[in-house]
């Protein structure tokens, strides 16, 4: 198969596209031939050796963590699905940049979404609804999610609007009409955040989640006036000193499974920024590490 590889630690410009080896599904597994693959902040930190010592890679590596595609091998002890079927899922922590990917994590894709939107579903929507749930129930609640913009925001804001928050983002002022399209109210992230958090919710904020690890625990621990109020899925050194729920991605079928349904209801749509052909995986990489995107990067395979 084809596949995007770094052999190295380095920057964007050490993957290359050539061949590598066919995985094939082991026990509670799948393989899916991948259409395309998502990009993640995990990829990038990887790739450079930032984790190395958390998470050690036997090299060449495939980056990516999830992918969406169709179903063309099943392994031992799996039921519920067959071959052809269109799915979506979460695999290893690398992988999925691939013409072949095996997920341990999957739900079948609603019709609703592009191959590009449910590549880009797995890793943000997992992640954010166990943000998300750590706070309890959302519905009635007022809930400000920090980095809204982003893959993992973007699709905090949706699912908890379709959870009956109401929903307040921040980003930056370009990223402003995207997140009313998500059903959000936007402001400005950064210091001033408590005032014009007052004047737009002048009964306060319930919750909140962080999902881009951007110093602001401190605050969001004072705008809610607890730390059980807090979650973060970005900054955990920071959310461990202050006492906040810190979560974790998990390969979650049944969350997937819950993402796709709101799919499928036209609840939440995964929000795809920039595509990139495989072979310029290196450029995708490069976007993702810049940060600042609205919304996902995918890959095309």
């Amino acid at each position: 198969m084809r596949a995007a590889r770094f052999h190295e630690y380095g920057g964007a410009e050490s993957l290359v596209v050539e061949q590598a080896p066919d995985p094939h599904p082991g026990l509670g597994e799948i393989r899916v031939r991948v259409a395309a693959a998502g990009v993640n902040p995990i990829d990038w930190k990887l790739r450079t050796g930032a984790l190395h010592q958390l998470l050690p890679l036997e090299l060449p590596a495939i980056p990516g963590r999830d992918a969406a595609g169709v179903v063309d091998e099943i392994g031992e002890g799996v039921q519920g699905v067959s071959i052809g079927d269109r799915v979506f899922g979460l695999g290893g922590v690398t992988g999925a940049t691939a013409e072949l990917v095996i997920l341990s994590a999957w739900a079948h894709a609603p019709d609703t979404w592009s191959d590009e939107q449910a590549a880009g579903a797995g890793l943000a929507s997992v992640t954010a609804m166990r943000g998300l749930n750590a706070l309890g129930s959302v519905a009635g609640r007022t809930l400000l999610v920090e980095g809204a913009a982003g893959g993992v925001g973007s699709a905090a804001v949706e699912i908890a609007v379709a959870q009956g928050a109401t929903v307040i983002g921040t980003a930056s002022e370009r990223n402003h009409e995207f997140l009313t399209s998500l059903g959000a109210t936007p402001t400005t992230y950064g210091p001033g955040l408590a005032q014009r958090l007052s004047a737009l919710a002048p009964h306060g904020v319930d919750i909140a989640l962080d999902t881009a690890a951007s110093g602001s625990l401190d605050d969001l621990v004072a705008i809610t006036g607890d730390p059980t109020r807090v979650a973060t899925v970005a900054d955990h050194a920071g959310g461990q000193r202050l006492g906040t729920h810190v979560v974790n991605a998990e390969n979650d079928s049944t969350l997937l499974s819950a993402a796709a349904e709101l799919g499928r209801q036209g609840r939440y749509t995964p929000r795809i920024e920039q595509t990139y052909p495989l072979e310029r995986t290196a450029d995708a990489h490069a976007h993702a590490e810049r940060g600042r995107t609205r919304g996902k990067i995918v890959i095309c395979i």
